[in-house]
């Protein structure tokens, strides 16, 4: 098969691969725009819940904070702590993460000098939180079809991968690197979409190629992490278990804290991630990395942090910079609005490009052009 042939068979599979999967592309893209600033989002639906906060010398202890939120909700046995978030700055709230009967993440907040709950009896998420889980993430990673359509937005995240290469292998600019990102605008509309098109993807492809391809992996991780593991001589991550002791509760929080903070000296908590079932783990996020720890006995299962990963869990690791756009901080996350607006450009112009190839192969229109002598 010579060149020209190889070249016409990528284009054809770039154009219906395209056209199949542009509308689909569109949805994830969109949302993903969304999400690129959640974190600042959520943030500031916190700060506008919690009010403003007066810093005083001291913060109560953790196990008083936790105490006072089963307290408000004594009233609702079936609810447990999933999550607690030490405030960020001194004028901030804790944020305590609930799952009840009927919700399964109910942030509450809480003034961490005086123990006050800053939006007593909620039963509900924010309109704001309601919109990003009940919406915006469902559609995201799922389309709202649940475990099926986690692996349908996986599929076409490997086939957006390969529309996406073919693009990078098509583009004009491998040719004239300037005609590749010049746009005519004084040209013929086809023109100018075309070069609309072809600019438009030559800045977000690769970076289309790291969002899709990394969604692809998360949701095939069942098969793809073996691989990444296999390929890079590394171990997988053990499956960490507290085994629970007769008679015996869990060690108490305080405890469990120190133990943590003492694997890794210096750093400063993020995050503590309670366990929901006996065999279940503390997991204590820091700064520096992150602690495991069995609930029982308080024996530190793994202590992970970017020295001591395998080649195989940087890899993986990476892959949440990569599909976020956190890599080089704001400016990153800010291009990345852009990248995810690119599959509706790169759609629209397809379409056209394709409906002007569509008339120049229609009968009618052979009919309708004048005879040139």
């Amino acid at each position: 098969m010579n060149s020209k042939k190889v070249r016409n068979l990528i284009f054809t599979i770039h154009r219906y691969l395209g056209l199949t999967l542009g509308l689909i592309a569109i949805i994830i893209g969109l949302t993903g725009s969304l999400l690129v600033f959640h974190t600042e989002i959520d943030s500031f639906d916190q700060s506008h819940q919690s009010g403003t906060i007066i810093p005083q010398r001291k913060q109560l202890p953790i196990e008083v904070v936790l105490n006072t939120v089963k307290k408000a909700y004594a009233n609702q046995p079936d609810t447990t702590i999933q999550r607690y978030y030490p405030p960020p700055k001194p004028d901030r709230s804790i944020k305590v993460i609930l799952k009840t009967k009927k919700i399964d993440w109910l942030p509450i907040y809480v003034n961490p000098y005086t123990g006050v709950i800053l939006n007593p009896n909620s039963t509900k998420p924010s309109s704001i939180q309601k919109i990003f889980f009940d919406i915006i993430y469902p559609l995201h990673y799922t389309l709202l079809s649940g475990d099926i359509g986690t692996k349908f937005v996986g599929i076409v995240g490997l086939l957006f991968t390969i529309l996406s290469i073919t693009g990078i292998i098509l583009w004009p600019g491998w040719h004239k690197l300037i005609a590749g990102f010049k746009i005519k605008w004084n040209a013929h509309p086809k023109r100018v979409n075309f070069d609309i098109h072809k600019v438009a993807g030559a800045i977000a492809a690769t970076f289309l190629v790291f969002t899709f391809f990394t969604g692809f992996c998360w949701n095939f991780s069942e098969f793809v992490n073996p691989i990444i593991y296999a390929v890079t001589f590394s171990k997988p991550q053990p499956n960490l278990v507290s085994v629970p002791i007769s008679g015996q509760s869990p060690l108490g929080l305080q405890d469990q804290l120190k133990i943590a903070q003492a694997a890794l000296p210096n750093a400063s908590l993020s995050l503590i991630g309670f366990p929901s079932k006996p065999e279940e783990t503390f997991w204590f996020n820091f700064n520096l990395g992150d602690v495991s720890l069995d609930q029982y006995s308080g024996k530190v299962l793994q202590v992970s942090t970017s020295a001591t990963a395998s080649l195989g869990d940087r890899i993986l690791n990476s892959f949440n910079d990569l599909h976020y756009g956190t890599f080089w901080g704001l400016p990153s996350r800010i291009f990345y609005v852009f990248v995810g607006l690119a599959p509706l450009i790169l759609f629209i112009t397809g379409f056209v490009m394709w409906k002007y190839r569509y008339r120049a192969k229609s009968p009618t229109e052979f009919i309708k052009r004048p005879i040139l002598r």
